[in-house]
């Protein structure tokens, strides 16, 4: 598969188009796809009733994603108008209050000196939490379950880098040229043969799954859909810029060892390098990126400012949190041998 460089190939997947909106799941989702697609006067979303999981509840989570994908690539069907329809921003700010009231309750961060934030960052990066999922898929992991996991993973990685993309108009200075340097490598460095989000959906193609954006929504569960909307949350509020900077710092320090992982399991199994390039670039470029996010991203946005550091961190350990419940949530479901997607 080849492409000039700075020509979009010729691949259906990689278009501009919109998804399409998914079977409810219960009242909150219910709600935002029937106004999603309703007349021309959508009906009255109400009041979202309290849910006990806002951190990986199925309804809460694809009810917000829907809300936020409007500010992507939008829904097929749906009036672009509406991403700034403002019933629809009222629901979805109270969406976000139980998602971030609950990060918030249970991701405390600890005050720390402004100048240490990006050796803090660091720290939390090395010491990590529960089973390492990377580890598993590595030494273990049937191809059937790296199928799920490319599933999984094809929420984000399909949009990858455009969550983050939202807050470069919020910073300045250093801070803003070392996210910009970060993203222009996610974009391909204006090759969009080579965009990150490319090279995922080859590796899609490659392992015999369909890379059309947003195809698998119906198959993701709310715990992985929270893992996306964390991005969005940070990346669409201005108050919530310094957690985004965190979030994607440690997103860099924990990427590079994982993927050399994921791409040896994908070996292991069987599958060549059209499969597992995605995971190979980013060994290498994460690596890179980790040390620019920690140091001239995080520390560059930060100054001098102890709550900005504590934003940072917030972000980080969030991201940390959902990350590491995802991981022994599908470990421990492979261990059953049951499936880690919804049927």
């Amino acid at each position: 598969m080849s492409a000039q460089r700075g020509l979009i190939p010729d691949e259906t997947w990689l278009r501009d188009t919109p998804g399409t909106v998914p079977s409810p799941r219960g009242v909150l989702s219910a709600g935002v796809a029937r106004y999603l697609t309703g007349s021309d006067v959508p009906t009255p979303l109400g009041e979202p009733p309290a849910v006990s999981d806002p951190l990986g509840d199925d309804d809460l989570h694809l009810a917000l994603y829907l809300c936020y994908e409007l500010a992507y690539r939008g829904l097929a069907g749906v009036d672009d108008r509406l991403e700034s329809d403002p019933a629809l921003l009222t629901f979805r700010l109270q969406l976000e209050e139980a998602f971030e009231g609950a990060l918030r309750k249970f991701v405390r961060p600890v005050d720390v000196r402004p100048d240490s934030v990006a050796s803090e960052l660091r720290a939390i990066a090395a010491m990590g939490e529960g089973p390492s999922l990377s580890g598993f898929m590595e030494r273990e992991a049937t191809l059937e379950q790296f199928e799920e996991f490319m599933i999984h993973r094809s929420i984000y990685h399909l949009k990858e880098a455009d969550p983050h993309s939202f807050g470069i108009p919020r910073l300045a200075g250093a801070a803003k040229a070392a996210l910009i340097e970060i993203q222009n490598d996610e974009y391909g460095d204006g090759d969009p043969s080579q965009m990150h989000s490319t090279l995922f959906g080859r590796s899609m193609e490659a392992m015999g799954l369909n890379p059309t954006y947003g195809w698998y929504l119906p198959r993701i569960p709310g715990a992985t859909l929270a893992l996306t909307n964390l991005m969005s949350l940070f990346g669409l509020h201005r108050r919530l810029r310094g957690a985004l900077v965190g979030h994607l710092a440690l997103f860099e320090l924990t990427s590079s060892i994982p993927n050399r992982r994921y791409a040896n399991g994908l070996r292991r199994c069987g599958l060549g390098c059209e499969a597992t390039r995605f995971f190979d670039v980013h060994v290498e470029a994460d690596a890179i990126h980790g040390a620019i996010a920690a140091n001239d991203l995080a520390e560059g946005f930060v100054g001098g400012d102890a709550e900005r550091a504590r934003e940072v961190l917030f972000g980080a350990l969030a991201l940390q949190l959902l990350e590491t419940t995802v991981g022994k949530s599908w470990m421990e479901d492979w261990g059953r041998g049951r499936t880690t997607l919804r049927s």
